[in-house]
């Protein structure tokens, strides 16, 4: 049992601009707020609770001068897009205490609804124009240590932005002051309408903003009872697939650059998916990764850019292609769907997506209220989000009190839905966290390692 002791609302210590600023397009899709998780399980003995609590408050309130954007609010404009209000109101800082210990959720720290309650709620049945879009809660738990659960908004951050914003909150909480200042001119992503007259017309069909499929025989999406599971591969493991796939590539005449992890690591986890959930051949199936295009698009976005600078590609086959083909074949259809993200692929997403009057069925509204609207990449498909190349913290996310035990997501909001994490304790291992159907679950588990058997 989780209970809040205190909620603090930390504005910015001095006086940031008072402005509405702009929401592009490509930031509108992402309507939820993302969820992490740090465990500290060893605090230094001289940071008691209230020590710490004071910490994050009087560090975050100098943090928030800097990324004023996120002590703004958002609110809805004539077009059901966002806009967002640089009013100051801050963000929400909870205390909270719980009887559990860290032990109870070690070692693999899986996600789950106990690890929710470690981090705030956010009532999306109130007015957008409430909700702040930065929440933290540090909890306190019987054996000493603490967690630290944060959500950040994804309409104003993707993960390389959300990560550069709280290193520089660790920073300050250290006394070390900011070292890279964000650039907060969210404009750049705009498409002049010189740009969009040269843009061929035929070179952007919007399939990767098509509905995926549904199982054969059904009318909608495929909600039953799921759960996450946490599934490590060693650096020794994801090299012998890497060779595996890159001696297949080999024998097939194509002797372009070697696959990278992710590459194999997704294609390993979407055959092994079809496999578990014992699709029929037929049956179509999707793959969802988003691509980092900050230095894809001319000139490259400022480098530390603060907003989202991903765009989603979608990998389509039929579960029968993807456990008769070699892994080569998998991994170099994610290479291709990735490497279509060029200059051009950018600013003609973002005029299609400009163009739309409705925006709502590529949001995650299913996470949010539970119902059938927006996309959904549950059970035949899958949604894969890459964590291994972001940016860490040199030491962690040590605010003073030490560096963390434990940092991943908070939740896994669909079946189908994972990331791929470095493994922070073993250089070159990976962790996949991943949300199935319960009934899927084993198979999987048996499928995954099977490859390393052989």
């Amino acid at each position: 049992m989780v209970t809040v002791k205190a909620t603090h609302v930390v504005k910015p210590v001095e006086e940031t601009p008072s402005m509405i600023m702009y929401v592009a397009d490509i930031d509108q899709i992402y309507p939820i707020h993302t969820p992490t998780i740090y465990f500290y399980r060893s605090p230094n003995s001289f940071s008691s609770f209230p020590i710490m609590v004071e910490i994050l408050k009087h560090s975050l309130s100098k943090a928030l001068v800097i990324f004023y954007p996120f002590a703004g609010r958002l609110q809805w404009t004539h077009r059901n897009r966002v806009q967002l209000n640089c009013n100051s109101l801050g963000a929400h800082l909870l205390e909270a205490e719980t009887d559990a210990r860290i032990d109870d959720f070690a070692p693999d720290y899986r996600p789950t609804s106990a690890v929710r309650d470690l981090i705030p709620y956010v009532d999306y049945s109130r007015p957008i124009e409430d909700l702040p879009q930065v929440l933290v809660q540090l909890t306190k738990f019987s054996c000493g240590g603490v967690s630290l659960g944060l959500v950040l908004s994804h309409f104003l951050a993707d993960g390389q932005s959300a990560l550069h914003f709280i290193s520089e909150w660790v920073r300050i909480a250290r006394g070390e002051g900011p070292e890279y200042m964000p650039f907060l001119d969210r404009t750049v992503l705009m498409v002049q309408d010189e740009e969009e007259d040269l843009l061929p017309a035929d070179h952007f069909d919007g399939s990767d903003y098509k509905q995926p499929p549904l199982m054969i025989g059904s009318l909608m999406n495929n909600i039953e009872e799921s759960d996450v599971l946490m599934l490590r591969l060693s650096k020794e493991q994801i090299d012998k697939l890497r060779s595996k796939a890159n001696e297949e590539k080999k024998r097939l005449g194509d002797l372009d650059r070697g696959f990278t992890r992710f590459e194999v690591v997704a294609g390993h986890m979407w055959r092994t998916a079809s496999k578990a959930r014992k699709h029929i051949e037929t049956q179509e199936t999707a793959l969802r990764v988003v691509v980092n295009f900050r230095n894809r698009v001319k000139p490259p976005l400022p480098k530390f850019f603060f907003g989202n600078a991903v765009l989603p590609v979608v990998v389509s086959s039929t579960s029968g292609e993807l456990v008769s083909m070699p892994l080569s074949y998998v991994a170099s259809k994610i290479r291709a769907a990735t490497e279509k993200v060029t200059d051009e692929y950018v600013k003609r997403a973002t005029v299609f997506l400009s163009n739309q009057e409705d925006l709502s069925q590529w949001r995650y509204l299913h996470v949010i209220n539970g119902s059938n609207q927006g996309v959904f990449y549950g059970n035949p498909n899958m949604d894969i989000t890459s964590w291994l190349t972001l940016p860490h913290n040199e030491g962690g996310t040590d605010f003073g009190w030490g560096e963390e035990d434990h940092f991943g997501p908070g939740a896994l909001g669909f079946d189908g839905k994972s990331f791929i994490l470095s493994d922070k304790s073993r250089s070159g291992s990976a962790v996949v966290a991943l949300r199935l159907q319960v009934t899927h679950i084993q198979d999987f588990k048996t499928f995954f390692y099977e490859d390393f058997l052989n």
